[in-house]
């Protein structure tokens, strides 16, 4: 099955790598980003389309998902510098 949904997943961690792997598997579309560069590298090319900023994700996908390990972390992704909210988003 392959949806016409685009997921945009941010917080490839310990459990957000699964947790974005089980999203491709399941047939969506996938466009991820993390701090760290090293966590795409144990993703394959054909399971994620990787961007530099929360707010690329956020514009290139219909709904984004975040695991990340504290509220400083959630406010920085998405209301910080290049994070969600500066996402250019239609309406």
């Amino acid at each position: 099955m392959t949806s016409s949904l685009t997921v945009g997943y941010i917080g490839l961690g310990l459990m957000g790598k699964s947790i974005a792997r089980n999203i491709h598997k399941a047939g969506f579309p996938l466009v991820v980003h993390n701090r760290s560069r090293g966590q795409w590298m144990s993703l394959s090319a054909k399971e994620q389309r990787r961007l530099f900023s929360p707010a690329e994700v956020a514009a290139q996908v219909d709904v984004v998902f975040t695991n990340l390990p504290d509220s400083p972390d959630v406010e920085m992704v998405t209301l910080g510098t290049h994070g969600i909210i500066e996402a250019p988003i239609p309406g």
